[in-house]
Parts: C-alpha cells; structure tokens; sequence
C-alpha cells in the first residue's frame, strides 16, 4: 500500500492539495448552515427585521449552493486523480506480467494475475476515489461539527464526544481484522477465476463428455466457499455500522434529555438545540461514511498488498555479461549437457547434449512427458537450465537480451493461441511484415486453398480460440505464423498432429524447399514427420536413449524401433513419394 500512495500519487500531489482544498471549502459551507439557522432562530426572528432575515437567507443560499459546486468540483477531480493513477498501477501491472519468467508465472498462477489485473485494481480504484471524497469531507464534518456545537453548547458537545472513543476503538479492532480475511478471500477468488477459465475454455469438451454436471458441482464447491468467505470478511465489517448506530443513538438521546432540561432551565436556546441536532445528524452521517470508508480500504490494502507483491518481484533470469564466443565444431546451435527440473526435486530432463549447423533439422521423438516441449521452452529461455548451457551462434542464451534473442525464433507451440481478430493480424502479430510475406508464408504452411480459394479471406474475423476453423486449419494459421518472419531457428511442436500424412508431408517439403538456411528443429510422434532429418533425438523420461540419423536410429534403438514399427507403413510410402 506504501509503494500505492508514495510512488503513483505522487504526480498527482498539487492536483489532489487543490481537490483537498475545494473540497475543505465546500465542506466548511456546509457546516456554516445549521449554524446561520440557529443564529436566525435565535436572534434574527425575533427581532422581526425582514431586512435582516433576507439578508441571512441569501446568505444561506449563498453557502448551498457554494458547498454543491465546490464539493462537485473536488469530486471531479477526485474521480480523474483516481482514474489516472489505477491507468498507470494497471500498465505496469500488466507489463510486468508478460516480463514474468515461466517459473514466476507457474508461481502467481494466471488466475491470480488476471485476479490481481482486474479485481484488485478495481478495489484499488475505489479506494482512490473514496479516500479523497469521503476521508476529506468526513472527518471534516466530525471535527467541524463538534468545534461548532462546542460554540453552542459546550456541556451538550460533552456529551456526544463521550461516546467517541467507543466508535474509534470498534472501527479501529474491526478493520485490523478484516484485512486478512479479504486477503484470504482474494485467494479464494482467483481459484474461482480458474475454473471458470477452465470451463468457458473447455465448454464444448464439458458437453461433449455429458460432463456438465460434474463442472457444476465442482463450480458449487468453490462458489460456497468464495461466499462463505466473503460472508465472513462482510460480517466482520458490518458490525461496525450497528455498534456505531447504537452508540450514538445513545448520543442522541442523551443530547436531546439534557438539551430539554438546559432549555427549561434557561440555560440554552430552541435554535441552538435545532442546529445542535443538526449538527449531530451531520456527525452521525460522516462517521457512517467513515465506518464504510474502512470497509473499502480493508479490501484495497489486501489487493495493493497483492498488486505490488507482483510489480516488486525481481527478475529471476537477468541478461549475463558477455562471454567470449565459442567455436565448436562450427556449430550454429549447441544443448551442451543441459539439466533441467520444473519442481528442482526430479529432473525433467537429464544431460542432453546435441549441436546443429545453420540450415539442419533435429527432429525430436518419445512419449508424453519425455521432455520434448521442455527442450523448446529451454531454447527460447523461458526456463534456465540447472546445469549445461545452451549457445546460438556461439554465444550463451543468457546473455543475448530477450528482445534480440526471441526474434530468431519462429515457433508453433503444442497448445497455440488464436486470437479474436483477422487472420492477417493473426498471421503478422504486431510485427513490420508486409502484406506480401503474409500470403507466402500462408502458401508455404498450405493454407492457402482455404484462406484464399475458399472466400475466407484475410479479413476474415476468427473466433476466440479459432473455433470457427478447424483443427488442421488452425495449425496451419499458426505455422504460417511461424514462418512469415523467415524466423532463424524454427520450432514446430506437435505442430502437424491434426494435418493430414498428404497435407504434412507437403509442408516439409515446402520447408526443405524455402528454409534451406533456417534451423529446423521438429518435435511430433509420426516418424513420418521427422525421419528425414538431419538429427533426431529420442527421449524417454527426460534422457537421451538415441542419437542419429533415421538408418543409424533403425539399427541402434530399440524404442525407435518398436515406434517405427507400431506405425503404419503407409507414412514412410507418402513422405518418401514427395
């Protein structure tokens, strides 16, 4: 909440002094008014002058209507102040978020950054506004208030602060326990905010298995407990407003039983009592505001709290000094005896060693969970290795800034995103590429028969998640993707399971053909798709049981072997014919 109020307010000190100021002032005219009322009571009327009580009636107007515009201003300004500032605590949020490694994102999890994204700024936004609307014009009133009935009637103002530090000492042990538990809540939410990713992304998978009764009783489950939650913190928070209300109800009545025996007594006036009254509804009101001012920076201390954990979260993979540039065996891309573990306890993968030349093909082979997609997401760093080093061009991943590093990758990862827009914009992706290198990488991923013949077009608007292409269409969107930048190291992961043998075989020649200095590297489960490569690596558990070209694989790996033969031989018959 510190870095809230000291670091993004801080443009916006002299505009909030001016608000505060305004605000002061339209506040204090408020105040002026059940006092000018007791003053024509009192003194005025009776003297029947109706100069005089003109006089103190405009000026009454005159306070109105100064406390409406004054207090309409500062709220404007309030409302920008807060708007402004929630602008920027949401672009360094969010920008942020996408310089998180994978590690520290697998830590947060996407539901609590989309969490801490919306809801907690949200909350953060409110609290912004509140505190410059309310934590001015409140307190003002409470101390203002209590000065002017002091003015008065000092022994009635003696009565209502008597019941003072009741209120402070409930609101102040309320809110110190409600912060935790709107923290717990937040924590439970984000949880609710997966499922329902979850769900809406696997929508159609739920009502194809019949499985919509089953979601519905998990989303129930989290759902109670969101609501238990929330009913918990709200409970909390709600004893405040009834112990307020009964402590200075009996304010109230303590007020009117001696303000009634003050004035038989002839010690006070009728006016006074009336603006008196007056004064303490005005007191009542701003502290009911108070007590509601606390709910919401309860919520927006545990959502800062939740905001700044990610935005102060140091950089875990920082760009390393420059190394001197290794030559080995003119290789363009080295894995040398790279170790790697995603939980640190077991390794996902284990001393894997390989190096290709500029133009070659590595294609990369085993079962689910050998640690394939992990070879990719280590070449790209998204992850460190444990041990082992990784070069490109001679030089050590880690110290190639990410900007220049990821710009020789095009890549088409197991689980892609569409995105809802053009198939242009989801071929180019923000990036200087021409119209022209768009529709060749389409000609080169074969997907021009249905993004051109077929009256797509390039205009045409996707589906969220491509729901209106097909499985083998949208691959093919997505190594046209991959391709369109004429990448330096290309990665295709799993990247043709929905492709047809023809379609795939096809493609492969179009890379042979077009990407001849481009570094291939192919990771799928038909042998089809990678036994023309230069390299392939078979994995199993995260090491390497076989290294070589296809022929050398046949005669020396076993599990290479049993997977050629499990396969059907019409693949090899196709790709050997193309």
């Amino acid at each position: 909440m510190k870095k809230i109020l000291l670091y993004y307010l801080r443009p916006y000190y002299w505009r909030m002094t001016g608000g505060f100021l305004i605000k002061f002032i339209g506040t204090i005219m408020d105040l002026c008014l059940p006092w000018i009322l007791a003053y024509m009571i009192d003194t005025v009327i009776p003297g029947k002058e109706k100069s005089q009580i003109y006089l103190w009636g405009v000026l009454m107007i005159i306070c109105s209507v100064f406390a409406l515009t004054f207090n309409i201003i500062a709220n404007r300004m309030a409302s920008k102040v807060a708007r402004d500032t929630t602008e920027q605590i949401r672009h360094d949020l969010f920008t942020k978020i996408t310089y998180l490694s994978n590690r520290q994102t697998d830590g947060f999890t996407k539901p609590s950054l989309i969490s801490r994204l919306t809801t907690d700024t949200y909350h953060v936004h409110q609290m912004l506004g509140r505190i410059q609307r309310l934590g001015v014009r409140a307190p003002i009133l409470v101390i203002g208030g209590i000065l002017v009935t002091l003015t008065l009637d000092p022994v009635l103002t003696l009565v209502l602060i008597s019941v003072m530090p009741f209120i402070v000492w409930i609101t102040f042990s309320v809110s110190r326990k409600s912060i935790p538990l709107y923290t717990d809540l937040q924590q439970s939410v984000d949880q609710f905010v997966r499922l329902i990713r979850e769900d809406m992304a696997g929508i159609r998978v739920i009502k194809a298995l019949s499985k919509t009764d089953y979601e519905k009783q998990k989303f129930d489950v989290i759902n109670q407990e969101v609501v238990q939650k929330e009913r918990t913190a709200g409970i909390t928070m709600a004893a405040v407003n009834p112990c307020m209300n009964l402590l200075l109800n009996f304010g109230l009545v303590f007020v009117i039983l001696a303000g009634a025996y003050r004035v038989q007594m002839g010690a006070s006036e009728v006016g006074k009592i009336l603006a008196f009254l007056t004064y303490f509804t005005i007191i009542l009101n701003a502290m009911m505001n108070i007590s509601k001012m606390f709910i919401i920076i309860s919520k927006a201390v545990a959502s800062a709290n939740r905001i700044v954990e990610v935005i102060e979260t140091e950089e875990d993979m920082q760009i390393e000094p420059k190394a001197e540039t290794i030559k080995k065996e003119s290789a363009y891309l080295i894995f040398d005896h790279v170790t790697f573990s995603y939980n640190k306890v077991e390794p996902n993968l284990s001393d894997i060693y390989f190096s290709l030349k500029k133009g070659e093909t590595l294609g990369i082979i085993g079962a689910t969970g050998s640690g394939k997609s992990t070879i990719a997401q280590l070449l790209m760093r998204f992850y460190d290795p444990d041990q082992g080093t990784i070069y490109i061009e001679g030089e050590d991943i880690r110290t190639i800034p990410f900007s220049v590093l990821r710009k020789k990758f095009g890549v088409v990862f197991q689980n892609d995103t569409m995105f809802e827009d053009s198939i242009l914009e989801n071929i180019r992706l923000g990036r200087d590429l021409s119209f022209q290198e768009v529709q060749r990488s389409v000609e080169y991923a074969r997907a021009k028969e249905f993004v051109e013949e077929e009256g797509r077009g390039y205009d045409n608007t996707l589906s969220i998640r491509g729901a209106n292409l097909s499985g083998g269409q949208k691959q093919r969107i997505f190594i046209a993707r991959a391709l369109a930048a004429r990448p330096n190291i290309l990665i295709l992961d799993d990247s043709s399971s929905a492709l047809d043998y023809k379609t795939d075989a096809f493609l492969r020649k179009e890379l042979r053909e077009h990407f001849q200095t481009t570094t291939t590297i192919l990771i799928a489960q038909r042998i089809s798709s990678i036994m023309q490569s230069d390299h392939i690596l078979v994995l199993e558990e995260g090491r390497m049981i076989g290294y070589g070209t296809h022929s050398e694989l046949m005669k020396t790996c076993s599990v290479y072997r049993e997977i050629r033969n499990s396969q059907m031989g019409k693949e090899e018959r196709i790709s050997d014919a193309v």
